[in-house]
């Protein structure tokens, strides 16, 4: 036999392994054809095809580049050069093979299912859901165009939308374990939490090691607080993807939700070596909870930019300057609610000099009827609901407000939306309140702090340029309603007598270390006991199992649920000393304590999160209770808690301090950080780039 029919043969044998689906096979066989007869476009456009089902795109681009070179008119080639140019990350040159191949061929189907997923790439999402829809009217039972228009459809925020769209797709190939993935993200988008649960473990009994369905499982969990659950599915998803981004962090930080301490040290060294190694071993807001070292805390952060929102390539804001008569600020929130941030700006917000800023909230959370919602939503000049926007649009939104000033009060928070910064959707963009450390992104140009947050050796931990304020970061609402009535211990379920050490933080920032010192202290106090927030039930059966290891009787932990927030403030009178966590101390909830006049004892951390308790104290003029070491924490804690004399001393200091120190003082913050954008926003309209400043107090 000659080469020619020798190639023939072996071409015709790969034909028949690849349509029973014996990829590696029939590559090899097509690869042994081409050698003996090279050149051959049937052979190079049937290995290229096996070479993008098996996923190897490098292999599959030269070929295909040799078809459209030979063969310009080439539709079939064009649109798997495309498809290489796509899973190479080049979306912008994969858009021009298949506009080329449409041209060629206007009615080819998957050259517009593919124009879509590049446009998607390139975030043009309309422009891409219009694409799917061509593709649709082409060929109406076509399963994967239906699936990549709902894709297209939750990113626009559509979710119902999005649902008929995967549903349609389900119906065509019901074990389309992808598609009931993302069924599972639009009904998380609608709310419908465990139909998401369901949708997910539909995707799991097709296909069980589907990572995404796992991790996604997971985060419907944790919504529904189904803290043990979320926990075990962290295992299996680590067990089937081991290097899944931040599974590790994200499975101890459940540990931490119900204070399930067996495998932290070792999870928080494993989880810090993989920081500093450039991997995404921790989502930045979870990191800031086991990690003290603010070096770290913006490796973290650089890492989840640079993979999760990079830099647009095309910046919506090109550099243009403003003029305005006011100073147009934007703030950037999905809480607009009854929501801890919004506690603490909404006096900030209506206290606004009106004469020199034109104040706008951007909304990106659900709608909310609560009476912090209606307070904003009078309170802001302008408010904006895009939650059913993209990023880009959004960042087009701001930047055609022409807001000079966009003000992220989210970070790395629930609900953030990074994305749109990336873009650059406005000329400064600044980092503030709500994320406690760095974004790690040079899109943003400036973080709001302290002196005592950020000491001027620690800048080079952060991304951005640090704006000193001179007495506290943290804007305070001097509005806040306490209820009229404080309901009494018994009704409370603490005992008539005795000393009540409390810790209203949220559960996940509980670590053995400062566990252990409440401990000693409740030995040491003679019939005193510990009051703790109760986030779900395996916290209390948790710690005091915990206690009873360090041999306290467990009836002395006390454990309250969530209240209303002005119940909440009331009932913590009952408290005598409220006991600061670390790495990620008290932030609202040590304003919470000091309003209401309850002392706080902090110890200072190395990074932004472990320092806020200290800087509130600091600016509430009881830096006494500020300490440096474990040491000096436990020895304080026990002095104040066995001399009368002394804490009645600080409470009386408090109480006087709550009205003259500038912790409380809305207008006082007002004006500082005013005074800040008006220096932010001057330097750049004389176009000098950012750079960190102190605002000079005013009085």
């Amino acid at each position: 036999m000659d080469r020619t029919e020798e190639a023939k043969r072996l071409f015709l044998d790969a034909l028949a392994l690849h349509e029973q689906g014996k990829l590696e096979q029939a590559e090899r066989l097509y690869t042994q054809s081409l050698a003996l007869a090279p050149g051959r476009p049937s052979v190079m456009t049937n290995l290229a095809a096996a070479y993008l089902e098996l996923e190897k795109y490098a292999e599959a681009r030269p070929l295909c580049e040799a078809l459209v070179t030979r063969d310009p008119g080439d539709a079939v080639a064009l649109l798997n050069l495309g498809h290489c140019r796509l899973k190479q990350k080049a979306a912008a040159a994969a858009l021009v093979a298949f506009e080329k191949a449409l041209g060629i061929r206007p009615d080819f189907a998957e050259a517009h299912n593919n124009r879509g997923n590049a446009l998607l790439d390139l975030d043009r999402l309309e422009e891409g859901l219009a694409s799917y829809e061509h593709a649709l009217a082409i060929q109406p039972d076509y399963a994967e165009a239906l699936y990549n228009r709902g894709n297209a459809l939750l990113r626009l925020g559509r979710f119902a939308e999005a649902l008929a769209s995967y549903d349609a797709a389900l119906a065509l190939r019901p074990g389309y374990a992808q598609a009931c993935y993302d069924r599972g993200n639009a009904l998380m988008g609608l709310g419908r939490l465990e139909d998401a649960l369901a949708s997910y473990d539909r995707a799991l009994t097709i296909e069980p090691r589907h990572a995404q369905a796992l991790n996604n499982r997971a985060a419907a969990l944790l919504e529904l607080n189904r803290i043990e659950e979320v926990i075990a599915t962290y295992r299996e998803l680590l067990a089937a993807a081991p290097d899944y981004p931040c599974a590790r962090g994200y499975l101890l930080n459940a540990q931490l939700k119900c204070c399930e301490w067996a495998e932290y040290d070792g999870n928080t060294e494993r989880i810090a070596d993989g920081v500093r190694a450039g991997k995404r071993a921790d989502a930045p807001f979870n990191f800031l909870a086991i990690s003290d070292a603010a070096a770290d805390q913006l490796l973290c952060a650089r890492t989840c930019a640079a993979t999760e929102y990079p830099a647009a390539p095309q910046p919506v804001w090109r550099g243009e300057r403003y003029r305005h008569d006011r100073i147009r600020v934007a703030y950037v929130s999905a809480d607009f609610h009854d929501h801890a941030v919004p506690f603490l700006i909404a006096g900030l917000i209506e206290e606004h000099d009106r004469t020199r800023f034109e104040i706008t909230a951007i909304s990106l959370g659900p709608e909310r009827h609560d009476g912090m919602r209606a307070r904003l939503t009078a309170a802001f000049d302008r408010f904006s609901d895009v939650r059913n926007r993209s990023d880009r649009e959004v960042a087009a939104l701001l930047c055609g407000m022409e807001i000079d000033i966009a003000v992220d009060l989210q970070g790395y928070t629930r609900g953030c939306r990074p994305g749109i910064f990336a873009h650059r959707a406005a000329p400064l963009q600044v980092n503030y309140l709500g994320y406690p450390g760095t974004m790690g992104a040079g899109y943003m140009d400036y973080l709001i702090g302290d002196p005592c947050l950020i000491p001027g050796d620690h800048q080079r931990h952060y991304s951005e340029q640090v704006v000193y304020l001179p007495d506290c970061y943290q804007a305070n609402d001097s509005r806040r309603r306490i209820a009229e009535r404080t309901p009494t211990r018994g009704e409370l379920g603490l005992p008539e007598t005795g000393f009540v050490f409390c810790c209203f933080n949220n559960n996940h920032k509980i670590a053995p270390r400062a566990f252990d010192i409440w401990m000693r202290l409740l030995t040491r106090v003679e019939g005193s006991v510990l009051w703790l927030l109760e986030d779900n039930r395996a916290v209390a059966r948790n710690l005091r199992r915990e206690a009873a290891l360090r041999g306290v009787a467990p009836e002395r932990l006390i454990f309250a649920p969530r209240a209303k927030m002005e119940d909440h403030l009331a009932r913590q009178r009952r408290a005598d000393l409220f006991l600061d966590t670390l790495p990620y101390n008290a932030h609202v909830t040590a304003s919470d304590a000091l309003w209401v006049g309850l002392p706080v004892l902090t110890r200072i951390g190395g990074a932004f999160a472990g320092r806020v308790a200290a800087s509130l104290l600091t600016a509430v003029g009881l830096p006494d209770l500020v300490t440096t070491t474990w040491e000096d924490y436990e020895q304080l804690a026990l002095k104040i808690a066995t001399d009368g004399k002394r804490l009645a001393g600080i409470k009386a200091r408090l109480a006087a301090n709550r009205a003259t120190h500038p912790l409380f003082n809305t207008g006082r913050i007002r004006r500082h950080l005013e005074s800040a954008y008006v220096t932010m926003w001057e330097r750049a309209q004389r176009g000098e780039a950012p750079a960190s400043f102190a605002v000079p107090a005013i009085s």
